[in-house]
């Protein structure tokens, strides 16, 4: 006798594979069959009509400290999410020395301890996380651990990080991230991060990059980001692909020819999206790189001298392409909503709303919270679209925590994606749609047994109703919960069953 069959649904195998009507057999935390017929099982869940598919992975996450939050946190799993990749956008909360506690705390709205990748991994399973997390090591947060905020590296410095490195890949760090359009990412040059992706290739770990640029630069930023694997030998994973401003609209189909030029050079390169046409990040990102550097107190320093405001307004809305930030050119007062913010006044409210000049207001609201938070609109449909539709593009949240007015991302992308993509667009078949939240993003970050619906992988499943399955939510509320998705199982426990969460934490923290 099985412990547990879903009996009778639409199995669908994570490969891609036409679903095919079937029982799906669990036992001792696996799936141990899958055909018609199974026999009994001490529990037997009829998911006729829906579609059983492997747990869903999200390979660009930043739910790094959710299993710290004091209640359990089902938002990724009310979506079927089952696996996260978190450290995303060269930012992990190891290794973290006490010189910089203060520098990672303001990054992450809460407090962050000192100490190792090892240590932050095992402070976050004895938490307790709600679903099964894998974690990046960032390359913002090595250099911080040797140099801080300074742009140049001290002597030595990079064989520091590249020794820290690979004492995160010896602790289980499923890759290196970048995010070289954030200081003090932005601050490294091309040698930098090659040094760091091979000390990833020894291990055997893909480097992960949210680009120096995905607006006016984002050629270029392509460039590098494959330069950067094919010196070091690395997979390679874009994150959060996208052609951001107005300028840009129209450059998908360069972005997915680079992609696939570079598959053809022998670069195991993928990316991954959301699908939406606004993304989420702070609200200083709005100004040009030279705003940022020297941290938050030198950028409130800038911030109140009038003739440093007036020669930022110069360089963001300067026509070159930036290295680094200055995402103002690439959207406008309209299409800026903060979401966070020290003055519970300005939170909710568009860019276009406050008095006066709209640039000065922005400027304003940094220098009371450098680190407030926005959703800004940059994108235009028919390029998510076209970047959604390629095979080589996976399906990923870029969730922040799930608080407040939280982008809707956090709560819905991928029933989002199954309701208004699939089913009601039609960019992709549900196999195809299936495979990009599953093994197209499972495979790149070694998550073996994960990402597939075959015997003998682990038994991370999400029954979810084709028909009904998508995301109320909306950039002013975001927060709804999904609609379609009545069971998930983590390792062959059913932690979302009929529709609610059993409130248990059975996630595990996943070792490379």
């Amino acid at each position: 006798m099985h412990e547990l069959v879903l009996r009778g649904g639409e199995v669908h195998d994570g490969l891609g594979s036409p679903a095919v009507t079937a029982d799906v057999a669990v036992d001792g935390g696996r799936i141990t069959a899958v055909g018609p017929g199974l026999g009994p099982a001490r529990r037997v869940v009829d998911v006729g009509g829906l579609a059983v598919a492997p747990g869903f992975v999200d390979p660009h996450c930043h739910s790094d400290l959710v299993p710290a939050l004091p209640e359990a946190q089902p938002f990724k799993l009310l979506q079927g999410v089952t696996t996260e990749v978190n450290g995303n956008c060269g930012f992990s909360y190891g290794p973290v020395t006490s010189e910089h506690t203060e520098i990672m705390s303001a990054y992450a709205g809460a407090p962050v301890p000192a100490g190792s990748f090892a240590e932050h991994l095992a402070d976050m399973e004895k938490a307790g996380p709600t679903n099964h997390m894998a974690t990046l090591v960032g390359h913002s947060t090595l250099r911080l651990a040797v140099a801080g905020w300074d742009a140049e590296l001290p002597p030595g410095g990079l064989d520091e990080m590249c020794r820290l490195a690979a004492e995160s890949f010896e602790a289980g760090a499923c890759g290196l991230s970048s995010g070289l359009v954030y200081p003090p990412g932005s601050f490294a040059g091309t040698d930098e991060l090659v040094a760091l992706a091979k000390v990833a290739h020894r291990y055997g770990r893909p480097y992960t990059t949210h680009m120096r640029d995905e607006g006016a630069g984002l050629a270029q930023a392509l460039d590098e980001a494959v330069e950067i694997a094919r010196r070091a030998r690395v997979r390679l994973q874009v994150s959060h692909c996208k052609t951001a401003g107005t300028r840009n609209h129209g450059r998908a189909s360069m972005l997915l020819d680079k992609l696939h030029s570079a598959r053809r050079e022998g670069i195991d390169v993928r990316g991954d999206q959301y699908p939406y046409l606004a993304g989420a990040t702070t609200l200083s990102a709005l100004l040009p790189p030279a705003a940022l550097e020297g941290g938050p107190e030198a950028l409130r320093a800038r911030l109140s001298d009038p003739a440093e405001v007036t020669a930022l307004r110069a360089a963001a809305e300067d026509p070159l392409p930036l290295t680094g930030t200055g995402m103002w050119r690439d959207t406008t007062p309209g299409g800026v909503l903060v979401v966070t913010h020290a003055d519970p006044s300005a939170v909710g409210r568009r860019l276009d709303s406050f008095p006066g000049d709209p640039f000065e207001a922005a400027c304003a609201l940094i220098a009371a919270d450098p680190a407030a938070y926005m959703v800004i609109t940059m994108m235009d449909e028919p390029d998510v679209r076209a970047i959604m539709a390629d095979p080589l593009i996976g399906i990923g949240s870029d969730n922040g925590m799930p608080v407040g007015l939280e982008h809707p991302r956090t709560w819905g992308c991928f029933p989002h994606f199954l309701g208004a993509y699939v089913r009601e667009a039609g960019i992709v078949g549900l196999p195809e749609a299936v495979r990009k939240m599953t093994s197209a993003n499972a495979v790149p970050f070694s998550l073996h047994g994960r990402g597939v619906l075959t015997p003998g992988a682990y038994a991370d499943i999400t029954c979810f109703d084709p028909a009904e399955v998508g995301h109320p939510g909306s950039y002013t509320a975001p927060d709804l919960r999904p609609t379609g998705i009545p069971y998930v199982l983590l390792e062959g426990r059913v932690v979302v069953d009929g529709g609610e969460f059993t409130g248990e934490r059975r996630g595990r923290m996943l070792r490379s």
